[in-house]
């Protein structure tokens, strides 16, 4: 690791810890050459998470997206930002550690609904009106009947 005051290439570690919320190891290093300190950080780098959209065609995960959508479904609800920021960050450990290839936008959707129904019923029924794109008031009505 190069000091960052010296520019030295050698340093030992005087302390790591785990940060779990980031998934990432926190490292108090001290340079051999200058003995100055500094702190790194390290995490893992991943391949990036492909998005299969219904029409086949695909993206990259954005999670920026994913709380856009949330943020809009919770307007003028009494839900924090932290709490959605909790949500995105499920959703998107979820995805990491269970797909290997693409994960389907379907799959993202009902990972946000699922989380959005123990949240609350009216962002919930929102982002539904959205995410399941009904064609008739009939449908939205039959729908708004199974919400108990």
């Amino acid at each position: 690791m190069k000091c960052i005051y010296c520019g030295g290439l050698e340093s030992k570690v005087l302390d790591s810890r785990l940060i779990e919320k980031t998934n990432s190891i926190k490292r108090r290093r001290e340079c051999l050459t200058c003995r100055n300190r500094f702190t790194t950080y390290e995490t893992i780098e991943r391949s990036p998470i492909i998005v299969i959209k219904n029409n086949n065609s695909m993206e990259d995960f954005d999670r920026e997206k994913i709380k856009a959508g949330l943020i809009k479904a919770c307007e003028k609800r009494p839900i924090t930002l932290s709490q959605i920021d909790e949500i995105v960050f499920y959703i998107e450990q979820k995805i990491l550690n269970n797909s290997t290839h693409g994960v389907k936008s379907v799959l993202i959707g009902e990972l946000v609904l699922e989380k959005l129904k123990e949240l609350d019923t009216m962002a919930y029924i929102r982002y539904s009106l959205v995410n399941k794109k009904f064609d008739t008031k009939e449908e939205v009505i039959d729908f708004l009947k199974t919400i108990n």
